[in-house]
């Protein structure tokens, strides 16, 4: 890997230092981790990890940076059509590596990054070893102190898109917390810690490797700065710990993996020449993993029947008589809300005789045996793909009682076409592995938003032949996209209709479903897949 090939090792007017091929000399005779130390260090005087009540999101100048992720991009076979791009940032304490990292978001620009770190990995202390950390005797900065298990196998499944539980780390107790984060793989993870190089089956798994080399001083006057004014402490003590614990431990363990990067970059954050060169390569990487969804899916399995596991309700007169009413638009909202409960109820009751049944003998009040049948599975749970799937909950919870209802939201990028999932507003029943789930969503015309909620529903482990997709109307490149990829999965509608036009909207179609059962105007540009944007 490269980004000026001809600059290979050099170090240009002191900005940065460049390997063109990726990798540091003697990295095939590491072994698993770097040899280990005697010396205890201090433990770290944060409470916890990540903190649960900040929302998954990060604000730059630009933008909104969505940092729980977002599952995949799916082609047309179901497949994941791209990884995700790793960096590993590594470097010394108070190097600026947090710096480095927030300045490499904001320049790139994307919607959709993941940050990894290291501290949510510690071990978990036995007693012994608490009390130990209690008298500031337990090592924190050496490799013994991570579970790189778990750290691997974690980075790989988010590299991979899949959704990963990620521990809580509580500096207090020297515990995880009960509760654990889930994200998901994005565009671009950056994964950040003193030892982000200490590790081979980590650094195979690392896209680009930066690190921030700054002048011990400067890191000893950020180490001052901090431990004085934000944790109460002498300067005395401070540098006392800083020659006996971190300057060997930084010499020993961190700063030998700098010959493994790709990229050395002096000064931290405040560099922003080698910001810039990342930021550029990163683009160069992305754009050539970019697949339009969309266009895949419009030119799959055209001109082929459709799919045996489609069920589209009979158009009677009175089911055809109220597509005449919700499609004109000409009818009012109360029409169209009343009329679109009346069809989203016979579709559930539709969708719901293909749930599994058993035969049940019941007496009657005559005394009399009657041969039944009754649900045969552990639980129901309906998935609303928000905004417009939620109106099909009132209609579920009509004819389905005490059912479970979770929610996710899905928008479609207004300038790329690509269905976007915001985690932050995902809710799930967290056994709903063990449940038969009806998917709502109104309309589907490519088929693409309805792929990525079944992709969801099968990272949560949701077995895929217990998945109901319920649309009130469907265009064919949806049913055959969501058929093709999800071969298990029954797909009810009311309605199929055959074509999607060059904006993907499906024709003759419905229109907006959501601005018009809720009354709210349409963009200039809106699609039958487009949902609302949350409001923070």
């Amino acid at each position: 890997m490269s980004i000026l090939p001809n600059y290979s090792g050099a170090r240009i007017s002191g900005c940065w230092t460049l390997r063109s091929d990726g990798r540091g000399a003697g990295e095939g005779s590491l072994d698993r981790l770097l040899p280990s130390v005697s010396a205890g260090l201090s433990p770290r005087k944060r409470t916890t990890s990540q903190c649960k009540s900040e929302p998954p999101l990060l604000r730059t100048s630009k933008r909104t940076i969505y940092t729980a992720g977002r599952p995949p991009w799916y082609n047309e076979h179901g497949t994941q059509s791209k990884e995700a791009f790793v960096i590993g940032l590594c470097g010394g304490s108070a190097s600026g590596k947090t710096t480095v990292a927030r300045k490499i978001i904001e320049a790139l620009d994307v919607p959709w990054v993941v940050l990894l770190s290291m501290d949510s990995f510690y071990k978990v202390l036995t007693t012994e070893q608490q009390s130990r950390a209690a008298s500031n005797d337990y090592n924190f900065d050496h490799p013994d102190a991570f579970d790189f298990d778990l750290l691997t196998h974690t980075l790989r499944k988010l590299k991979q898109g899949k959704s990963v539980k990620i521990p809580v780390y509580d500096f207090t107790t020297h515990g995880r917390q009960k509760e654990w984060k889930t994200v998901y793989g994005a565009s671009v993870i950056i994964f950040e810690g003193i030892m982000a190089f200490a590790d081979k089956d980590l650094l195979q798994l690392l896209d680009m490797k930066i690190f921030v080399d700054t002048d011990s001083d400067i890191r000893l006057v950020r180490r001052l700065r901090r431990d004085i004014c934000e944790r109460g402490r002498d300067i005395e003590g401070v540098i006392k710990q800083y020659n006996k614990f971190v300057k060997p431990a930084f010499e020993q363990y961190i700063e030998p993996t700098m010959r493994l990067a790709d990229i050395v970059v002096p000064r931290g954050g405040g560099n922003m020449v080698a910001i810039d060169l990342i930021v550029q390569h990163v683009h160069s990487q992305l754009e050539e993993r970019e697949l339009s969804v969309r266009a895949a899916l419009a030119s799959a399995h055209q001109a082929q029947p459709l799919p045996q596991t489609l069920s589209v309700l009979e158009s009677t007169p009175q089911v055809r008589g109220m597509h005449t009413i919700i499609r004109n638009r000409e009818t009012s909202r109360d029409e169209f809300i009343f009329y679109s409960k009346r069809l989203m109820r016979l579709l559930i009751e539709r969708a719901l005789s293909f749930l599994p049944s058993q035969l049940h003998v019941v007496q009657t009040p005559q005394g009399e045996d009657y041969e039944g049948r009754t649900f045969h599975g552990k639980g129901i749970t309906g998935v609303s793909i928000l905004r417009a799937g939620e109106t099909m909950e009132p209609a579920l919870r009509a004819v389905c009682k005490d059912v479970r209802i979770g929610k996710i939201l899905i928008q479609t990028n207004q300038d790329t076409g690509e269905p976007e999932v915001q985690l932050h507003y995902l809710r799930l029943p967290k056994d709903i592995s063990e449940d038969h789930v009806i998917l709502m969503d109104c309309t589907v015309s490519t088929g693409a938003a309805a792929m990525m909620a079944v992709r969801v529903l099968l990272d949560h482990d949701v077995q895929e032949d217990k998945i109901l997709l319920v649309s009130l109307l469907m265009a064919e490149m949806g049913v055959h996209s969501v058929a093709y990829a999800f071969p298990q999965v029954k797909i009810i509608t009311t309605a199929v209709d055959k074509k999607v036009n060059e904006l993907f909207h499906i024709t003759p179609g419905i229109g907006n479903f959501g601005d018009r059962y809720f009354g709210t105007d349409a963009p200039p540009d809106w699609s039958d897949d487009d949902m609302d944007e949350p409001s923070y």
